[in-house]
């Protein structure tokens, strides 16, 4: 008889920092049916990964759903698979903390489940050669990623129904190629389809392998599959199917494949992730290239033919692609490098502040595809959350009281940043681009304050104009759905050709409106923003002052007029003010007219909660929501105010100015359809001024705490 070895995996995970209403809609229509039904079906058995963070909720809110998986895996129907603990990139984190990862989640598994894993997800399958040796250390012996990996090394399909053997200095790993069409059959197609495809592969002599591994949020949490999964019951089905057919179709663990069949040799594997991930990791402007030349080969009958020349990028590529990933990516190293570096010289850092930096590592909000990731302000507010805390700690330890400047490269871009430390803000600055203000620190509550993402073009927003409103049809792959969550989001898709920050110093042009700077289409008359700036520093008593200064030039009546702009911020040890004066120099011997605006951003967690709000020295605004838009006349101060955060932050002016404001949100395409999600809050005050030799302003930048506000 011909036979066929199945191998069936689930990957459940959920982000650090993710609602618990959305954890809960997950264990009742995913994780706790799944298993129920898998639990009446004995001869199913199948491998099970949680994630650390997923299992830590568990335990904490169903602790009865962990007291039926080890049930399940002291009967063998499920294998424990180990990982990253919490779900790290294991290739962009430091090595020390690759093996914390690792060794974190597999003596977690072996103490609520029994014994330790032999084996493990990588997340989101994003594989570098170099992993295998440290897999291999923490005592892991196998692992799986997707038929796409081993394709772009040059298998055919033949090839890839069995595993293989990989090295890095000697270091050995057993890798699995999941399968791309069990993938996509399961389980969005007819239970028939699986079954004859599997008998496709059945030979006389058995040895055959093939795998199903995939996330378990496709049964029941993702649009429409719990209806699909479970009421109309086509998980039950292919149960059955696969229990009534168990004569030819062997299911197995993965550690069961290893010690029956011998590895069908030894590969090196290229960079790789999923094959969705590679196309969302390419540049904007590649991105619809990629989905026209797949289409050209799928119309012509190559693709399948050509398909292991056809890859899209590099995973590390969303470190270029999107600054606020890079961004918060070196954060997170330098505050890894910073807390190892202190324990290897002995000094006591607390398990508690590791475990934050090993938080911090979620990998969701670094990158962006169908998932929102890195544009949920939800899922990047607690990597930041737990990396200032978790500096917080060390400068108690190293018993930091005054101020810190540095000046490094920070973001590893070629040029250096300034990056200014106090016990209460961390302050750093883009003197190449503007002098502008990119992170701000709020440690009292671990707050970054300028935790925010750009407007930016991505390659699918041409889809949004074939969106359907709340969706219809068949149910479908996450990958295929085009769903709008409201009407009117094209609207919406304005493009910033900047980076936004604070400190971002404006020349407007006569006819320039508040929509205009909105929409970022207006006429820009100086050369300021994105232009490099002179940096120097000194202190002056307790005080820091960092100036960052520009000859630059206003375009005004087809003409340039020359001008010396020289900010400087000044900060104290225990203070929780920016002060901040602005000198602008006519370099010119006639006057002329300018009209100059600071920008400031402000990103919040929300933009249309009550408890989140604009106010002026009287009180709220008509409109006080922090997605409203308007102009604020004749007012010194300007400020927001999120009570849930409990943070309270104002630019005080000094004397009457306009202000103008307007919600930063960006429109992105998430699992359940295309959404606009508010990002940060602009308070932009400006001045039209004739400059003759010399203006100056002077402004203080406040943030307090819910405490301190009044």
């Amino acid at each position: 008889m011909k036979t066929i070895n199945l191998i069936l995996g689930i990957h459940n995970h959920q982000p650090i920092g993710n609602f618990d209403s959305v954890l809960e809609h997950a264990f009742e229509h995913s994780y706790q049916p799944f298993l129920n039904l898998l639990e009446r079906y004995p001869q199913i058995r199948l491998s099970q990964h949680y994630s650390g963070i997923l299992l830590e909720w568990i335990g904490s809110h169903r602790p009865e759903m962990l007291k039926q998986v080890r049930r399940m895996v002291r009967n063998r129907q499920i294998e424990m698979m180990g990982g990253a603990y919490y779900e790290a990139i294991l290739s962009i984190i430091p090595d020390d903390d690759k093996m914390c990862q690792l060794q974190k989640l597999s003596g977690t598994i072996r103490k609520l489940f029994g014994e330790a894993p032999r084996g493990m997800w990588l997340a989101e399958r994003v594989w570098e050669q170099h992993l295998a040796r440290f897999i291999a250390d923490a005592g892991l012996q196998y692992i799986v990623v997707d038929d796409t990996h081993f394709k772009c090394a040059g298998f055919s399909d033949e090839e890839l129904l069995g595993y293989y053997i990989t090295e890095e200095q000697g270091k050995t790993v057993a890798i699995f190629p999941i399968s791309k069409t069990l993938r996509y059959t399961v389980p969005f197609q007819p239970v028939q389809n699986t079954i004859e495809y599997l008998r496709s592969l059945a030979t006389e002599e058995g040895d055959r392998i093939v795998v199903f591994a995939d996330d378990g949020e496709k049964f029941g949490v993702w649009p429409k599959t719990f209806e699909h999964v479970y009421k109309n019951g086509w998980l039950e089905d292919f149960f059955k199917a696969l229990s009534e057919n168990s004569d030819w179709i062997k299911i197995q663990h993965f550690s069961e494949a290893i010690a029956r069949f011998p590895a069908a040799g030894r590969t090196y594997l290229p960079n790789a992730s999923y094959a969705e991930m590679m196309h969302w990791a390419l540049p904007s402007h590649h991105f619809s290239l990629y989905e026209e030349f797949e289409n050209i080969l799928k119309n012509q009958g190559l693709l399948e033919r050509f398909e292991s020349f056809f890859k899209g990028g590099f995973w590390r590529n969303f470190l270029v692609k999107y600054p606020e990933t890079n961004t918060m990516h070196k954060k997170m190293m330098r505050v890894s490098q910073r807390a190892h570096r202190l324990s290897q010289m002995r000094k006591n850092v607390p398990v508690r502040t590791m475990e934050r930096v090993w938080t911090a590592q979620c990998n969701d909000a670094y990158w962006h595809g169908v998932f929102g990731g890195l544009y949920l302000p939800v899922l990047r507010y607690p990597i930041y959350h737990n990396l200032i805390a978790a500096e917080t700690d060390l400068d108690k330890i190293e018993g930091r009281t005054g101020i810190a400047v540095e000046v490094t490269d920070f973001d590893c871009d070629g040029q250096t940043e300034v990056l200014v430390e106090t016990p209460r803000l961390n302050c750093y600055f883009k003197p190449d681009s503007g002098g502008m203000m990119f992170e701000l620190d709020f440690k009292p509550i671990s707050l970054n304050l300028l935790d925010i993402v750009s407007r930016r073009e991505e390659g699918y927003h041409h889809k949004l104009t074939q969106a359907q409103h709340g969706g219809g049809g068949d149910v479908a792959s996450i990958h295929d759905l085009v769903v709008a969550k409201e009407q009117g989001l094209e609207n919406h898709l304005h493009y910033d050709w900047h980076r936004r920050g604070s400190l971002i110093d404006h020349f407007f042009g006569p006819r320039t409106t508040l929509e205009d700077v909105w929409r970022n289409k207006y006429e820009e008359e100086g050369d300021f923003v994105n232009k490099p700036y002179r940096f120097t520093s000194k202190k002056s008593g307790r005080q820091q002052k960092l100036s960052f200064a520009r000859n630059g030039a206003v375009w005004r009546d087809d003409r340039p007029h020359h001008l010396e702009l020289r900010k400087t911020i000044s900060l104290s040890p225990n203070g929780n003010d920016l002060e901040i004066e602005y000198v602008l120099k006519n370099q010119e011997a006639v006057p002329f007219d300018i009209w100059f605006g600071i920008e400031f951003n402000v990103g919040l967690q929300a933009g249309n909660a009550p408890d989140r709000y604009y106010y002026v020295p009287g009180g709220k605004l008509s409109e006080p929501e922090l997605r409203s838009k308007g102009e604020v006349r004749e007012t010194r101060l300007l400020g927001v105010r999120d009570e849930w955060l409990g943070i309270d932050v104002a630019i005080d002016v000094g004397t009457s100015t306009t202000f103008w404001r307007f919600p930063l949100e960006t429109i992105s395409l998430s699992e359940s359809g295309f959404e606009r999600i508010y990002q940060s809050s602009v308070l932009l005050p400006h001045w039209k001024v004739r400059l003759e030799k010399t203006w100056k302003c002077s402004l203080v930048q406040r943030i307090r705490t819910a405490k301190e506000k009044g």
